[in-house]
């Protein structure tokens, strides 16, 4: 029996068989291609053998070619599968049904004919609408739209166009994003994952061909390039051909998954860094699927994809695992959210620069509290903002807490999507169809009143240059207050704003020789000042800001120290190209700073070594050296092992405090360096003003640059193209490999769900304090020589110099659970004191590193469990920081507060997460993570409700109540089976 469906899911049916030879019309633009619904998997089965001997013709990487129209399309189609006129009439009979069928309407072509059809908000004639936020309205056109009463039903309709009167109640509803990104440590792990669920298919007797993406896939590889080479004219080259020296295995899997799974675009590496990538590329803003439009949404497996929101474009980073489950056609489960309006107001000042404001609104969106909110701008100021610049604030969501930090699209975002390249009648269909339904906001007429939930209001002429650090995004620092801020942190004791150096060594010079110069290091010593970053390299501003920078001073005679580790290494092409227009990028080469490669590089920790002589510096005198880098996260062990102190600047900050040497400086006062005749340069003499990068900016950048740039993305390079691959849809596991290993999720699986639980007699594995982030849980750089992932490497025949990095390695389990907990920097109570990724094996006191204890835990039949206290999972978006402690045993997680989406993600691997009550923690209730913890859940399911209270007892005679976080009905079905893959395999069994 058929389902009511959408048009949009009926049609988009038809093309998931086929995705394979569906396109855009313009070359430059990224396909318009739909998000079926899941129950209709079993129907779109019988095409797939037809349609697979068209496929073979198509490029083997890309689900892109060209094609000239639906209507030739389905003639396309036809030729093939004769079969394809019954299921379009049954289509449309489905369509016809569609719950709302009478509010589809036209929306017509200026010059005659139509762009397509559209399910129209305004035609609901409902008052409440026109109050909504606009994100709000992308979330109710896609309950609409997708409105099947089996996976979205009218309830959850009236519930979103209810907003007001339902977000305060935490009402949960399915969202259903039109498709899915990804980047290679994420996209590594989910390709593995696939690739095993096919392999379960099988084993439990089912089609393993039902494991294929139903919503289109992009996944860009840009988290592997590492700044081994700097300085060079060849540094791009040779570090790229190092990056495939150590990934060519991860890179021949993931070309594989772009074969073996329909709908899947992988862009190769050297291409660019995703999120710039999906703002100047496959950001559609409205898609048009066979004649249907609706808006262009996105989940991503990094937490930055919210840099898209700035295109006006929802999008917001999700776990790995919930992203597998969306990509399977499962409605995404989610709590309708609050939103805050922050209203702007006024223009930013000379020199300061869009890094300043994306440092400032997250210091007061972190002070406001957004956790789990929808953030959306707007007011005068919106129109003082370039498109970078609000793509440069929405980036920087996870660091202030939001969902999203939404910009509706404006004629800011239309004249963006013009430069970028996409094509006039893109442009046209993007206004109109967003203007008719509402979506669009035109400052130039009177503004509707919008409700939304709090507000927070920025005048832009206050904001002021600063930076922020040493240890946190959202500790911001006026520039003008840098020196002060130093030598307190030098004082403090050892936390997020302490080193406690002795006085009598603050001031400490250590001399040493570089390469046979003299070169001397001291506390705030610049050893790494890298350019680096979707955040920032994204932005022309600041971007041509920094090569202004560099010209000033080299036409002064200024020099970076060679000493210091520089590196530029943008977030696509088009960087390059406007760099080299401008005759800046020049300037930034004689002051160190050479294009490195395309990709991450040290903001996700790729920072590559420091010279040996620096390294020993640093390290056998226990230098507090410091790292400045246009990035968005310095959580301390993240940028490099030998930088505790690790500082967010905007590109030319960056340049300037490189020519410094140091962060011990107040710049409006110390000379920055000596000029070649002699006179002392300052800090104002070097820095451009607002003037000078505008004109720079409008001489620089030009749309046949981004045209020229994405023409090419999709050719990919030598190295990639010369990787061959097997044809096979079943992945062969190579038992050696040390990158890709079948991991043990579902080999015990049957079709019956394992059920709920509770804990019995669990022992503390870590007992923490506040803001772990995922980098301490499973850190994404270099793997230490001591670790029990060195240790398992270097028995496999691995070299020290192979290691290759965490993020590399996410496709092999055992090195990921062994690498669980690795961060050196990691802070356990357990260990009194001592930093480290050890623990206490509280059955015998003996000291072992975290992995061999939870093994011993294991071993012995004991389940554990992990203590902390607020923001637990803050940082990355990283599935494997859910997927590690599950490997170790780990059964429940109590804590004072969780990040949003590591909490999903702790479900999503059943594990559970369990909060304490408002004022308590494990100091106030008296536990040093000694006894004991039995955690009495029911084994019902039906009996447990999602944030109900549970007791926590303990051998010693303590007991406490927690509040249990399962925040929906749908993850408690998660929980009931194990975890959301295993739900996502039985219920595509059942189908």
């Amino acid at each position: 029996m058929y389902k009511k469906v959408s048009t949009t899911a009926a049609s988009s049916l038809l093309r998931a068989s086929s995705s394979r030879f569906i396109s855009s019309t313009p070359k430059i633009s990224p396909p318009y291609s739909s998000s079926p619904t899941s129950s209709f998997v079993a129907q779109h089965r019988s095409l797939s053998s037809t349609v697979r001997s068209f496929r073979c013709s198509v490029p083997r990487w890309s689900h892109r070619v060209d094609w000239r129209s639906p209507v030739s399309l389905r003639a396309q189609i036809r030729a093939v599968a004769p079969g394809i006129e019954r299921l379009e009439r049954a289509f449309a009979t489905m369509a016809a049904e569609h719950e709302f069928k009478e509010i589809l309407t036209s929306l017509p072509k200026p010059g005659g004919g139509e762009f397509g059809k559209f399910y129209s908000l305004p035609a609901l004639n409902d008052p409440r609408i026109d109050k909504l936020p606009y994100s709000i309205r992308i979330l109710l056109e896609s309950a609409i739209r997708n409105c099947d009463n089996f996976q979205v039903k009218k309830e959850d309709v009236e519930k979103i166009i209810d907003w007001e009167n339902s977000s305060p109640k935490q009402v949960e509803i399915p969202f259903k994003p039109a498709r899915v990104l990804l980047q290679d440590f994420t996209g590594v792990p989910a390709v593995v994952d696939l690739a095993c669920m096919r392999d379960a298919m099988n084993r439990l007797g089912s089609d393993s061909s039902k494991i294929n993406p139903l919503v289109p896939v992009d996944l860009v590889i840009d988290h592997s390039v590492q700044v081994d080479v700097t300085r060079s004219e060849n540094a791009v080259q040779e570090n790229m051909e190092l990056e495939f020296q150590r990934n060519k295995e991860r890179f021949g899997f993931l070309k594989w998954g772009s074969t073996a799974f329909h709908n899947m675009l992988v862009v190769p590496p050297g291409s660019g860094i995703v999120h710039q990538v999906n703002l100047e590329y496959l950001g559609r803003v409205v898609f048009n699927t066979d004649g249907i439009l609706y808006p262009d949404s996105v989940v991503g497996t990094d937490s930055h994809t919210t840099m898209i929101d700035g295109l006006g474009v929802a999008g917001w980073g999700v776990g790995g695992i919930e992203a597998e489950a969306t990509m399977l056609g499962q409605p995404m489960s989610m709590v309708l959210p609050g939103v805050v309006g922050f209203k702007l107001s006024g223009k930013l000042r000379n020199g300061v620069t869009a890094t300043d404001l994306v440092l400032t609104v997250t210091q007061m969106l972190r002070k406001h509290g957004v956790v789990g909110k929808f953030v959306e701008f707007y007011g005068g100021g919106m129109g003082e903002l370039s498109l970078a610049d609000r793509a440069t604030i929405a980036n920087m969501s996870p660091e202030y807490g939001a969902t999203m930090g939404f910009f509706p699209v404006d004629h800011v975002t239309l004249q963006y999507l013009k430069l970028t390249g996409r094509s006039d009648e893109t442009v046209a269909m993007i206004e109109g169809y967003l203007r008719a339904n509402k979506m669009f906001v035109d400052y130039n007429e009177p503004q509707q009143e919008r409700v939304y939930s709090s507000y927070l209001e920025l005048n832009l002429d206050e904001v002021e240059p600063c930076i922020s650090g040493p240890k946190r995004p959202h500790d911001r620092v006026a520039l003008k207050e840098m020196k002060a801020d130093w030598h307190s942190c030098l004082d403090n004791k050892v936390g997020f704003k302490g080193f406690a150096v002795p006085k009598e060594v603050q001031e400490k010079v250590v001399k040493f020789s570089f390469h046979g110069q003299p070169a001397e290091l001291k506390h705030g010593s610049v050893v790494i000042a890298a350019i680096t970053s979707c955040t920032n390299t994204s932005n022309p501003s600041v971007m041509l800001g920094a090569g202004l920078v560099a010209k000033k001073a080299s036409e002064l005679g200024l020099k970076v120290k060679p000493w210091i580790k520089t590196s530029l290494a943008p977030g696509s092409g088009v960087v390059t190209k406007y760099l080299l227009q401008s005759g800046l990028q020049e300037y930034l080469n004689q002051q160190g700073f050479n294009i490195v490669g395309y990709g991450c590089t040290t903001c996700i920790g790729n920072s590559g070594d420091l010279d040996e002589s620096v390294a020993s510096a640093i390290s056998e005198n226990d230098i507090v050296a410091a790292a400045v880098l246009s990035g968005n996260r310095n959580f301390e062990g993240r940028v490099h092992a030998l930088t505790r102190a690790n500082y967010l600047a905007s590109p030319p900050l960056v340049v300037a405090y490189a020519l410094a040497g140091t962060v011990d400086i107040d710049f409006e006062k110390e000379p920055i360096g000596t000029s070649k005749d002699g006179k002392s340069v300052y800090f104002r003499d070097i820095w451009p003003s607002t003037e000078e990068i505008a004109e720079a900016v409008q001489s620089s950048v030009l749309p046949q640059m981004f045209k020229s740039t994405y023409e090419s993305i999709t050719k990919g390079n030598p190295m990639w193209n010369q990787l061959s691959v097997p044809t096979d849809t079943l992945y062969s596991w190579d038992s050696n490999s040390t990158y890709i290993h079948e991991p043990p999720y579902f080999k015990k699986m049957t079709m019956d769900p394992p059920g709920a639980h509770g804990v019995k007699d669990a022992y503390c594995l870590l007992n923490f304090g506040d803001s772990i982030t995922t980098d301490h849980i499973s850190p994404a750089g270099s793997i230490h020589k001591d670790s029990p992932a060195a240790k398992y490497l270097l028995e496999r025949g691995v070299e020290r110099k192979d290691f290759n990095s965490y993020g590399s390695r996410r496709g092999n389990d055992e090195v990921m659970a062994r690498g669980t907990f690795a961060n050196i920097r990691i802070v356990n109570k357990l260990l009194n004191g001592e930093v480290g990724p050890k623990t206490v094996h509280v059955p015998t006191g003996e000291k072992l590193y975290v992995f061999d204890a939870a093994s011993r835990y294991k071993d012995a039949g004991h389940d554990t469990i992990i203590i902390a206290g607020a923001e637990y999972g803050s940082g990355s978006s990283r599935d494997w920081a859910a997927k590690g402690p599950m490997l170790l045993g780990v059964k429940a997680v109590i804590a004072k507060s969780f990040e949003r989406i590591h909490r999903s993600n702790l479900v999503g691997m059943g594990i559970i997460p369990l909060c304490f009550k408002a004022g308590e923690d494990a100091d106030t209730l008296g536990l040093t993570g000694h006894e004991r913890y039995t955690i009495d859940l029911p084994s019902n399911i039906s009996e447990i409700r999602p944030g109900q209270d549970v007791t926590v007892t303990t051998d010693s005679g303590k007991s406490f109540t927690c509040t249990v976080r399962f925040d929906t009905e749908v993850e408690l079905a998660y929980f009931n089976h194990g975890g959301i893959l295993p739900y996502a395999i039985r219920n595509l069994i059942e189908q």
